[in-house]
């Protein structure tokens, strides 16, 4: 799933994908996805505001298809 929405992505001409997931642990199998899909650690964007609770992610899509 995530492989098509990032493919999507590219193909949409988007430069940047951004996700807020959660600290607990319950959410580590998701962090693993997104960082072995090359997702890093970023500050928060959009509304959101950084708390414990919450964590930001990004990923560049160089060569993305307009």
């Amino acid at each position: 799933m995530l492989a098509h929405i990032i493919a999507q992505a590219r193909q949409r001409g988007y430069t940047r994908l951004s996700l807020e997931t959660g600290t607990a642990p319950l959410h580590a199998p998701a962090i693993s996805l997104y960082r072995s899909a090359g997702f890093v650690s970023c500050g928060a964007f959009a509304d959101y505001q950084p708390s414990p609770h919450n964590q930001f992610f990004r990923l560049a899509l160089p060569g993305a298809v307009a």
